[in-house]
């Protein structure tokens, strides 16, 4: 009899046409315009000097001294770097882990049983069910709705909720549409956890990269959950806020993140108390990297403006190309990416098949992330100027002839 392996993995329906096709052009080295580029590391090399990772190689690393929340030196690093974004934290209140990926199996395995229910948002990123359903936890989601900006429905939200709904996750800024979260919606959603008794998850891991508000008319944004105003931090609700060096320092390959503890007391300690358990379990983030924390932060503002001008350079190019055509550019608030909304004249994965068979180019569609409806490609605000111009020029060139 064959080994039987777990149901948790997803592994029929790993691939598609889309796929199938990107994989046979590959094989044939047909050279590809890639749109959808997402580490700094590689999209802007000359940003990174050769020295940056050398404070990885200190040999106070030899020394092992394991904990659970991690080094101190490494806390009070990051809550500097708070500090200096006008937000207080207690470093007490952060535990460490590999990423926001494994925070998120950190704070499942903390808040749920198997079969409890977790919401999450769409459209969003696909891994926040695939993490879900590795931990035994169901997933629920709850819509993004779009009348010129991505707003939090709140009836909607709390129709989803169930007997078995144990946390809330918001992403803000969201992953790819931008949106942040409006002060009158993160009101609505810490409500709700407090009358429900839930969790709320706040994946933050692109709240440095805020472009200029779009929408002011929708009310103030809330660049931050970690530390609320006086009128939100009344709300009785536990809240997890995550980030990581991925996203703020653009190095994915430095596998650090963070979880803060925030909420009532004694609710809030009890809760980082047993997350210190699971963290203890695994005690996942390397030494070198602990300790290299103080000295990699002290990088972040040559970092984060060199990948905030790329940012900006895209934004450019894309509102100049696409100036009335009959290609969309929805309004971005933040992050490292752009949707586009597409004529309707073919189907999104004819759209996506065109492109990547006729024109060579790599763009994300929008049922990757599960938009509501067609059609919608997503692109990288990290993409090579020239690239992403040329892109645009294709894609343009595209709805023409159809």
């Amino acid at each position: 009899m064959p080994v039987q392996f777990s149901s948790r993995l997803p592994w029929q329906g790993l691939t598609n046409r889309f796929t199938q096709q990107l994989l046979a052009l590959r094989e044939r080295g047909v050279p590809l315009l890639d749109l959808v580029v997402s580490n700094p590391t590689r999209a802007l090399p000359s940003l990174y000097p050769d020295s940056l990772l050398e404070p990885l190689s200190s040999p106070e690393a030899l020394r092992y001294e394991p904990s659970p929340q991690g080094a101190r030196s490494a806390r009070q690093a990051i809550a500097d770097y708070y500090h200096r974004r006008g937000l207080h934290i207690d470093p007490d209140h952060l535990v460490l882990c590999a990423s926001t990926s494994e925070a998120y199996s950190w704070l499942f395995q903390l808040l749920c049983n198997p079969g409890d229910v977790v919401l999450f948002p769409e459209p969003s990123y696909p891994l926040l069910p695939f993490l879900a359903n590795l931990s035994s936890v169901a997933v629920q989601p709850y819509p993004l709705r779009f009348d010129g900006r991505f707003h939090l429905s709140v009836p909607e939200l709390a129709a989803a909720c169930s007997d078995r709904t144990r946390a809330l996750v918001s992403v803000s800024p969201n992953n790819p549409t931008g949106s942040y979260l409006r002060q009158h919606e993160a009101e609505r959603m810490l409500s709700l956890c407090a009358e429900r008794d839930l969790a709320l998850i706040v994946d933050e891991v692109f709240s440095d990269y805020a472009c200029a508000d779009p929408c002011p008319q929708e009310g103030p944004r809330l660049l931050s959950c970690a530390e609320l105003p006086s009128s939100l931090a009344q709300i009785p609700a536990l809240r997890f806020v995550l980030s990581g060096f991925s996203k703020v320092l653009g190095l994915p390959q430095v596998k650090l993140g963070w979880i803060l503890v925030a909420g009532p007391e004694p609710l809030r300690s009890d809760a980082q108390a047993r997350l210190e358990l699971i963290a203890d379990t695994f005690l996942s983030v390397g030494t070198p990297i602990q300790l290299a924390v103080p000295q990699l932060l002290s990088a972040r503002d040559h970092l984060f403006s060199g990948i905030q001008r790329r940012i900006s350079d895209s934004l450019t190019i894309l509102q100049t190309q696409l100036a009335g055509s009959a290609v969309t550019l929805l309004p971005v608030e933040g992050g490292w990416y752009a949707v586009l909304r597409l004529p309707q004249l073919v189907s999104e994965e004819e759209w996506l098949l065109r492109l990547l068979t006729e024109d060579h180019m790599i763009v994300h569609p929008g049922y990757f992330f599960d938009f509501p409806d067609e059609a919608y490609v997503v692109v990288s605000l990290l993409s090579d100027p020239a690239d992403l111009s040329e892109g645009i020029r294709r894609l343009l060139a595209k709805v023409e002839s159809l």
